[in-house]
């Protein structure tokens, strides 16, 4: 008889996950098999599990947040050992051939592949995956706290990185990668303006707890003019909002995968040089350079823990705006 696994599984858009139990696979050429420790729950799970991303028609065990320890090597694995500990990132795999590619920006890969999307992810006490496209992980941060690291801090260090040298910068959404770019950002020196759901005091105290100088509602204009504005929340009403507390020649930063309808707004928001743009997946030379600036900039990741059979618990509070920091499912231990 072979061995099993336990998942939690999404079969059709809007429906809960269900907790099923899997053949344990083997792994094939190039892919390392992973006893998953813990998994962080993201906003862009949501946006699968609710249907906001296109369903991608075969069921999907989402979570692309994964800390795991490498359990089976496929042929070909090198640079990795059994016993390492790992991060599996949104980026599973890449054609590596397409101009897109060649051109280093493999996050914008025509048939790119996703962990916890196309591929199935770490809400699973085991999972398969390109060892090319996973993270060694540093010991600064035990299994729990490093699972927000894996998404929410590698998107919020692109979003940073395409600010530029922005020395006012706000954080529209002060949730899992609102908090770690706040602390990222004013270790660099830059004033952080965090911008949370109107009348929510206790995220606006944890925001100047985490280095920002200011915290007020998303409905509030900032004391000053923004340099930059990145953009967690997927409320499309906050373009033009963030927009209005730019100063001329800043950039807004949108750095979800999904976002809600934009609604029309006059020019002259944009004008004077204002740049609106968008964040797309990301590139293992994102977790490179994010990696090493934890060695620098030390952050500390606010976090919730659920058992593996809470998943949808833990979606939910984050769907209703129930967390503060990040949700990680335990899945075993190291």
């Amino acid at each position: 008889m072979s061995e099993l696994m336990q998942a939690m599984v999404l079969s059709q858009p809007g429906s809960p996950l269900a907790l099923e139990q899997r053949p344990l696979m083997a792994p094939g050429a190039g892919q390392i098999r992973l006893r998953v420790l813990t998994c962080g729950v993201c906003r862009t799970d949501l946006h699968v599990c609710d249907g906001e991303l296109p369903f991608p028609g075969h069921p999907v065990v989402p979570g692309h947040e994964v800390v795991g320890v490498v359990e089976a090597l496929g042929p070909g694995v090198g640079g990795l050992a059994v016993g390492s500990r790992v991060g599996v990132p949104w980026l599973g795999w890449t054609c590596g051939d397409c101009e897109q590619c060649r051109a280093g920006r493999e996050n914008l890969c025509a048939t790119a592949r996703f962990t916890g999307y196309t591929l199935d992810g770490g809400y699973a006490t085991h999972m398969l995956a390109d060892a090319r496209y996973c993270f060694v992980l540093p010991d600064s941060h035990d299994d729990l706290h490093a699972a927000p690291l894996l998404c929410a801090g590698l998107i919020g260090h692109r979003a940073l990185r395409m600010a530029g040298s922005a020395c006012r910068l706000g954080i529209y959404g002060f949730g899992a990668a609102g908090h770690i770019v706040c602390q990222v950002a004013a270790g660099e020196g830059r004033e952080v303006y965090a911008f949370t759901r109107p009348g929510d005091a206790q995220g606006q105290a944890f925001a100047r707890e985490l280095g920002a100088c200011w915290a007020g509602g998303s409905d509030e204009l900032p004391p000053q003019p923004l340099d930059a504005a990145l953009l967690f929340a997927p409320a499309g009403e906050l373009v033009p909002a963030s927009l209005q507390a730019l100063a001329p020649a800043g950039v807004v930063v949108c750095a979800g995968i999904y976002m809600s309808t934009i609604p029309a707004f006059e020019y002259a928001l944009l004008w004077q040089e204002r740049v609106l743009r968008s964040v797309a997946n990301l590139t293992r030379a994102d977790g490179e350079s994010f990696f090493g600036a934890l060695e620098r900039t030390p952050v500390h990741t606010e976090v919730r823990e659920y058992p593996l059979a809470r998943a949808n618990e833990a979606l939910d509070d984050l769907r209703n705006g129930r967390m503060q920091g990040a949700a990680v499912l335990r899945v075993s231990e190291s």
